[in-house]
C-alpha cells in the first residue's frame, strides 16, 4: 500500500500501451457507499491470522483444506488489518464499509464456494495474457491452468480472451472480451472466470493529466464498467449450472514509497513525474473493486496488498511494508509486469482464493 505521501509521488502511470498494471493507494478521499445486490450482510468478524505471503510457504498459515476435504472449523474470518498489519495505520484502502469476508489464507475474499467447474475463462490485461521475459509456462495463467486441470480433470475447457492494453471498457465494449468468450450470451457449463484489470485505466488518466473532477468522473465511469461486466455474469438464465468470478485489484511497484525511479527503466516506461490531482479518484477506484466483489458475490484477490514489499524497495527497511531481508523482487525490468517469481505469487493468490486452501495444497 502507499502512504499518503507516497501516493502523491506515484500518481503518474503513463504510456503503458502493452497493458501493464499498477496501482496507487492512500488519500483521505471520500469512500464509496456499500451496495449489496441481494440485500444481505457479509460478516467480517475478528479472527486470528497473520499476513500470508502468497509465494512463501513459511509465511502462510497452514489452515486451509482441499476442496474435497471435510469441512474444517477455522474460527471467524480474519480482518484486513490482521492479514496486513500496516492497514491498521490507515495505509490501505478502506474496505470496511463493504463488510467483505476475508479468506483465512489472506489471499483474497471468500464470498463464494467454488465447486467442480467444466470451463475456465481468462479475461483482462497483459498481466493475465502473459509477458516476456517470463516464459509461457511461467505465466500465472499457465500455472493456474495446470493446477485447475489437475483439480477438475483433463476434460476441463480453458479459454483466454485477455489482451494487451485492456481496460475496464474492454470487458464488454472495446475489445469485447466477454462477447468474444461467450458468443452464445452465456454457457450451460459450470464456469469459472478469472481476470486482472484496472492498471491501464489509471495509466490513461495519469497520461492525460486529468484534473481532480475529470479524474473522479473517469474513475466513476471505469468502476461502473467493471460493475456492468460483473452484473452481466449475474443475469438470470445465462449460466444455468453456475458461474464464479475471481479478479484481482491492481498493484504498484514502489512498496509504498512513491519512488518511481526505483525501477531503472521507469523513464523508458514513461513512469516519471506525479499527478497529485488524481489521488482521490485512484483511491475511490480501488475501493470500488471491493464494493463490486461484495455487491455481486464474487471474490477479489489482494494482489496490491501482497505485492507491497516485493517491489523495487523490497530491501529498504524504511518501506512501510518491508518484509525482511529475504523478501524477493516480484516485478520485471518493465517496472510494471510480474517477473517469474511474481507470476508464481499471482498463481498462488488466485489458487488460494479459488479453492479456499493454502497454496501448498496445489497439485
Amino acid at each position: 500500500m502507499l502512504s499518503r505521501g507516497g501516493l502523491i509521488a506515484l500518481l503518474l502511470l503513463a504510456g503503458c500501451d502493452d497493458g501493464g498494471d499498477a496501482s496507487l493507494e492512500g488519500s483521505d478521499a471520500g469512500r464509496a457507499d456499500a451496495a449489496r445486490a441481494d440485500g444481505g450482510t457479509l460478516d467480517a468478524t475478528t479472527g486470528d491470522a497473520s499476513r500470508a505471503d502468497a509465494a512463501s510457504s513459511d509465511a502462510r498459515t497452514p489452515d486451509g483444506a482441499a476442496p474435497d476435504a471435510a469441512p474444517v472449523d477455522r474460527g471467524p474470518p480474519p480482518t484486513l488489518e490482521q492479514c496486513f498489519p500496516y492497514a491498521a495505520d490507515g495505509l490501505a484502502p478502506d474496505y470496511t464499509p463493504f463488510m467483505p469476508v476475508i479468506g483465512h489464507h489472506c489471499a483474497g475474499t471468500h464470498h463464494q464456494t467454488i465447486g467442480p467447474v467444466q470451463r475456465v475463462v481468462f479475461l483482462g490485461d497483459s498481466v493475465t495474457r502473459g509477458t516476456p521475459p517470463a516464459r509461457l509456462w511461467e505465466w500465472y495463467r499457465a500455472i493456474l491452468t495446470e493446477r485447475l486441470v489437475a483439480l477438475h480433470g483433463e476434460d476441463l475447457v480453458v479459454d483466454d480472451c485477455s489482451a494487451f492494453g485492456a481496460r475496464t471498457d474492454d470487458l464488454l465494449i472495446g475489445k469485447r472480451q466477454i462477447p468474444q468468450c461467450f458468443p452464445d450470451d452465456g454457457d450451460d457449463r459450470a464456469t469459472l472466470v478469472i481476470f486482472t484489470v484496472g492498471g491501464n485505466d489509471i495509466a490513461k488518466w495519469a497520461q492525460d493529466k486529468l484534473g481532480a473532477d475529470e479524474a473522479m468522473q473517469a474513475a466513476e465511469e471505469a468502476s461502473d464498467l467493471l460493475d456492468d461486466a460483473l452484473a452481466w455474469f449475474r443475469e438470470p438464465g445465462r449460466f444455468p449450472n453456475g458461474v464464479s468470478v475471481v479478479f484481482a485489484n491492481p498493484y504498484e511497484y514502489t512498496d509504498g514509497t512513491g519512488d518511481l525511479a526505483s525501477c531503472e527503466l521507469s523513464a523508458v516506461a514513461e513512469l516519471d513525474g506525479n499527478w497529485i490531482e488524481g489521488a482521490p479518484a485512484v483511491l475511490y477506484f480501488q475501493e470500488r473493486f471491493m464494493r463490486a466483489a461484495v455487491t455481486y458475490g464474487f471474490d477479489l484477490v489482494f494482489s496490491l496488498e501482497h505485492f507491497c514489499g516485493h517491489g523495487f524497495h523490497h530491501d529498504d527497511p524504511a518501506s512501510q511494508c518491508y518484509l525482511g531481508p529475504d523478501a524477493e523482487l516480484w516485478f520485471d525490468f518493465t517496472c510494471i509486469h510480474p517477473n517469474t517469481r511474481g507470476h508464481l505469487a499471482l498463481a498462488d493468490l488466485f489458487w488460494a482464493t479459488i479453492t479456499d486452501a493454502p497454496p501448498e495444497d496445489a497439485p
